[in-house]
């Protein structure tokens, strides 16, 4: 892309400097044939007419004719920066020169002079005694660098003669030193060149900003839909998995709680009769509570409840939450340390919001299995209530950890593997965020971020 742009902008820069270029030889051709028309003039005015009445005919070998027309000549090119001036006869011979002796000599430019007699057209053409690429690289030319050398037919003119036609008198052949005019025009085409390197430098790297900002957005908006197309394969998945679970629950349940109540009965009546079978009965009837409670699990996923908004105190919820867990933190020789705010109020359902951080403290323990420290923080910033709960015991396995909110997934012997993907759903129904990541000094950590 930057070879593209380069390319371009260099043609491009090329083409206005060869335009330029054209355009400063048309107006020094144009001066020059200004300058040419006026030594014509000049010469048959004041040199040709009063030399021949003088004379009788012209001799520039005769000194005093010379001098005259040499006087005539260099007062017209004066500041013209004229460096050589010559007039040939048809021959090609030297008639004039500012070189007083290439006067009779034969000329150096004897296929010009036929040429412009022959065509009695006006011609030029620029000289230069440097090539133009290390002529963009010089600083500083020598005067006669850049010459333009004209040929102009020299005719005697009707309105001073009884001539009926201005015929060819002799051929003019000057060069002109260009080299300022030129050096303007080389510094007009290192502008062009140098603005157009730095534009399309400046274009290239805003292209290519642009570029990679689309490129982080197309793969922001790629990764999101990867995101969004996952949870969309996940509910799926869940929804049928709900469904089936919903079903099974239900029809469980219900001979389910006929075995409680009836193992609860038989197990009252064996107590008062102190039967042998007490043991076996309250293990039965312990087994059967466990059974009820993971169906209860089940049907609380598979049908969850849509929360009921009120104010609450997120303190008096977490303080309830411990004093319920109370007994088993002593049992373990877990401590909790809790360190709130000032103002704990949120809008939520405080059953739901209860039972979600019961399963997380529960969690807490189950991990730790045995002495450690649970602390409990709530800050509040930016409008939304922080709090963050991390324990001491060996956090979640890194393999894990995009995989621990799934549904009926546990790395425990025992449990269903729904309990944080029940608090998963009780947060959601909230809009509020949880996120799970270990702790610097390990230990498992959960930050809950309630809404503004």
């Amino acid at each position: 892309m930057l070879i593209i742009i380069l390319s371009f902008s260099l043609l491009l820069s090329l083409f206005i400097s060869k335009y330029a270029e054209r355009t400063l030889l048309e107006k020094q051709e144009a001066f020059a044939l200004l300058l040419a028309e006026n030594v014509s003039h000049q010469l048959f005015s004041r040199f040709v007419i009063p030399t021949v009445v003088k004379f009788g005919r012209i001799q520039l070998r005769n000194d005093e004719q010379y001098e005259a027309m040499d006087r005539v000549i260099r007062s017209t090119v004066h500041s013209f920066h004229v460096s050589t001036l010559r007039i040939y006869d048809a021959k090609g011979t030297v008639t004039y020169s500012m070189d007083k002796n290439e006067i009779g000599k034969p000329g150096n430019a004897i296929y010009k002079v036929t040429e412009t007699w022959e065509s009695e057209k006006f011609s030029a053409q620029i000289l230069s005694r440097v090539s133009k690429i290390a002529a963009l690289f010089m600083v500083d030319f020598k005067p006669g660098s850049m010459t333009l050398r004209a040929y102009n037919p020299l005719r005697a003119e009707r309105s001073l003669t009884n001539i009926d036609q201005n015929p060819i008198m002799g051929i003019l052949e000057f060069e002109q030193d260009i080299t300022p005019d030129y050096m303007s025009m080389l510094n007009f085409e290192r502008l062009v060149i140098t603005f157009s390197l730095v534009t399309s430098l400046v274009l290239f790297f805003l292209v290519l900003t642009v570029l990679r900002r689309a490129e982080r957005l197309s793969n922001k908006q790629l990764k999101e839909k990867e995101k969004l197309l996952f949870e969309l394969q996940q509910q799926e998945k869940l929804a049928g998995m709900g469904r089936m679970v919903a079903g099974v629950a239900h029809e469980i349940r219900n001979p389910l709680g006929i075995i409680c109540s009836s193992s609860e009965l038989i197990l009252k009546r064996a107590k008062k009769e102190n039967s042998a079978s007490t043991r076996i009965l309250e293990a039965l009837h312990e087994e059967a509570k466990r059974l009820s409670r993971t169906v209860t699990e089940f049907l609380d996923y598979a049908r969850p409840k849509k929360p009921t908004m009120h104010p609450v105190m997120v303190d008096s919820i977490l303080e309830q939450v411990a004093v319920f867990m109370e007994q088993e933190c002593e049992k373990l020789g877990v401590t909790i340390v809790r360190e709130y705010c000032d103002d704990m109020e949120v809008r939520g359902d405080k059953d739901l919001l209860y039972r979600a951080f019961y399963n997380l403290v529960a969690n807490a323990l189950q991990a730790m299995n045995g002495p450690g420290e649970l602390s409990i923080n709530a800050a509040r910033g930016h409008g939304s209530l922080h709090v963050i709960l991390q324990d001491s015991g060996p956090g979640f396995a890194p393999d894990h950890l995009e995989q621990v909110r799934d549904p009926f997934f546990t790395t425990k012997d025992s449990g269903t593997g729904l309990g944080l993907a029940l608090v998963s759903t009780i947060f959601e129904s909230h809009g509020i965020e949880m996120h799970l990541s270990n702790g610097e000094n390990g230990g498992a950590r959960v930050d809950v971020i309630f809404p503004e």
